[in-house]
């Protein structure tokens, strides 16, 4: 059930592009097409799961004081070796996602969970979180991609569709329809995962400037 939990939340629960907003920029510039949206969601779902997995059977080597620094130079070699390997298989794939492959190293989806799960969690279980966050974000951009090509360019996948290729909404493809389509795929992840804010309440106890205000003093005594 632990491992099945590690995997799942990160589809829904705490998916890392339209629950925790996490790889905005990725996101809005690889997701005006399928085939680059799930090269991207691939990529760095090999990254999120190997630099997990090397964090975590590294936590107890490296020096708490280091730990950002090395946590990068880890996802760099990674991002490289998955650079070089599209590079190679498809060069097609590499011209397309440009910068936004080596920029892999500083998505902030995989650096966040360095530090929050791989660096305090065991070899498996980390494996499993980068997985299930690795999907979660090949989804989010699956879906941003989906909508945004059918509508913007009338075509899926590069394949044409018939009606909506003469008659498609180039904006969809340009910086507001990818900022609109997010916004709405924020707002259904929302409401119908349930994903309501805890309310606060926020009393005058650990404020500094306690001592110095009325209302403070009116509600000590009220207390005693």
């Amino acid at each position: 059930m632990k491992t099945l939990r590690n995997f799942t939340k990160g589809i829904m629960k705490e998916n890392p592009v339209l629950v925790l907003v996490l790889g905005t920029c990725p996101t809005l510039a690889t997701s005006t097409s399928v085939v680059n949206a799930l090269g991207m969601g691939a990529a760095a779902t090999i990254v999120l799961i190997f630099s997990n997995i090397l964090i975590s059977a590294l936590r107890k080597v490296i020096p708490d004081k280091v730990r950002i620094p090395c946590y990068i130079v880890l996802i760099a070699g990674l991002v490289t070796m998955v650079q070089m390997l599209v590079k190679a298989f498809a060069p097609a794939l590499d011209e397309a996602l440009g910068i936004y492959l080596p920029l892999i190293v500083v998505n902030c989806i995989i650096l966040g969970r360095a530090e929050m799960f791989a660096s305090k969690n065991k070899v498996w279980d980390s494996a499993i979180d980068g997985l299930g966050m690795g999907v979660g974000f090949t989804l989010a951009l699956f879906l941003m991609a989906s909508i945004r090509e059918v509508f913007g360019s009338g075509t899926f996948a590069g394949m044409e569709i018939p009606v909506l290729i003469d008659n498609h909404v180039s904006i969809m493809t340009m910086a507001p329809g990818g900022f609109f389509v997010f916004g709405l795929l924020i707002a259904a992840m929302n409401k119908f995962a349930k994903h309501k804010p805890k309310k606060t309440e926020f009393g005058c106890e650990g404020c500094p400037q306690a001592e110095l205000c009325g209302k403070a003093k009116k509600e000590v005594a009220a207390h005693d």
